[in-house]
């Protein structure tokens, strides 16, 4: 099997997961509170006192928040903002969602952490994360800063941050050298620009991807076991909701299954991955993950000279040995824990799905259709309203007919 049949087709996933700020430099905090809450308001102060300090490069500040009776947390701390150094911060915000007392002298905030890239982020990235404080002599200390999810790290707990910036992506590497970093970032200008080519509502598109030391530090991002992720060369993590986005999109590398990759197959992947990020806003529940990745996939090869037969490999020896699928794959045949090879052939079917559309229709159809799936309020009755009002069929009709399709294009 060649090289993008092994690894193309498991290598793009997109997470979509559930997960206001000023300009350059301003940290805020903020928290639904009654006004006689005065650890509320002075947790607050506490918060945007280390923001800014983050923000201005005070290390002094930065460590002078921190409960020093804590062992080690000092240490930490000051590795993580020595980490931070070279990432470019438009803003680093502390959202106080919460506040859980223990006694007078012991709380923990419950946060949301939004950063923003300077140039690169139209909204914040947002992470939840707990902070442990501690009063002493009538003033709140941070005695610990921990990941809501257990097991989940920000890219600097990993290393010191490398930068590299791009003309439309900036890449963000701990434990990699900076020409490596600078290679993939030249490949995510080149995959945001084909992008840019067949979705044109963001031809301003700007990406940041995330590139850990190992598989391993990929799962950490992700909070998440390593092991379910071996042999996926990216993800796409990101949310939005009603049209817009609430959370900028990364793209994850993992280093190991991206480096097995030659030019081509580093292309597919960094464009399907930067096409989710493009059409975040334009994916819904509504939208089933054939359709979802589907598209993404037919972005990647769009500009491909590459035979149907090449691309899917999977899906054409089931179609020889079986015969085309009854159906479209459900949202479950895209999980990475369940079996490769069903794995692959539901992003295949996903692919070819939206390259007959293409074909029978034209590609401002498929583009129109993909943005009315999404703009239904729910999953049901979202694929049939679209089939039916923009491509004039019906469910049955369209399954049909792609069925017809995979026998003729790999029988």
């Amino acid at each position: 099997m060649d090289e993008q049949g092994r690894y193309g087709r498991r290598a793009v996933l997109a997470l979509g997961l559930g997960l206001g700020l000023g300009g350059p430099g301003l940290a805020a905090c903020s928290v639904p509170s009654e006004p006689s809450d005065t650890a509320a308001r002075d947790v607050r102060e506490l918060l945007a006192r280390r923001s800014w300090a983050l923000l201005r490069r005070d290390e002094d500040g930065f460590l002078g928040v921190l409960e020093p009776g804590v062992r080690g947390l000092r240490d930490a701390q000051q590795q993580e903002f020595g980490n931070l150094a070279d990432v470019p911060l438009k803003s680093w915000e502390y959202r106080l969602t919460g506040l859980d007392r223990t006694g007078d002298r012991a709380a923990t905030a419950r946060v949301e952490l939004a950063l923003r890239i300077d140039g690169y982020d139209a909204v914040p990235a947002v992470t939840s994360r707990r902070i442990d404080l501690l009063r002493r002599n009538g003033r709140w200390y941070v005695a610990g800063d921990r990941p809501a999810r257990s097991g989940a790290q920000e890219i600097w707990q990993q290393g010191p941050v490398t930068a590299v910036k791009g003309e439309r992506a900036m890449v963000l590497g701990a434990g990699q050298p900076r020409a490596r970093l600078t290679e993939i970032a030249r490949a995510a200008d080149g995959a945001v620009a084909a992008v840019g080519r067949a979705w044109t509502r963001e031809r301003g598109l700007r990406v940041v991807l995330l590139v850990p030391p190992s598989l391993r530090g990929m799962g950490a991002l992700l909070g998440e076991p390593a092991a379910g992720y071996r042999g996926i060369a990216a993800v796409t993590t990101g949310s939005a909701a009603g049209g817009r986005r609430t959370s900028a999109d990364r793209v994850i590398v993992n280093p190991e299954a991206y480096d097995v990759l030659g030019a081509s197959g580093r292309e597919v992947v960094l464009t399907h991955e930067s096409t989710h990020v493009a059409t975040r806003t334009d994916t819904s529940a509504a939208t089933p993950m054939w359709l979802s990745e589907g598209f993404a996939d037919w972005v990647a090869y769009r500009e491909s000279a590459r035979t149907p037969a090449e691309i899917a490999p999977e899906l054409r020896r089931t179609v020889r040995r079986e015969g085309p699928p009854a159906v479209l794959p459900d949202d479950g045949s895209f999980r990475f824990s369940g079996d490769a090879d069903r794995l692959a052939g539901a992003y295949e079917g996903g692919w070819l799905a939206c390259r007959m559309i293409v074909e029978r229709w034209d590609e401002g159809t498929l583009l129109t259709f993909y943005r009315s799936v999404g703009e239904h309020p729910q999953r049901e009755g979202a694929v049939e309203n679209a089939l039916n009002r923009e491509l004039g069929t019906t469910p049955e009709e369209f399954t049909a007919r792609w069925r017809r399709y995979l026998r003729d294009e790999l029988g």
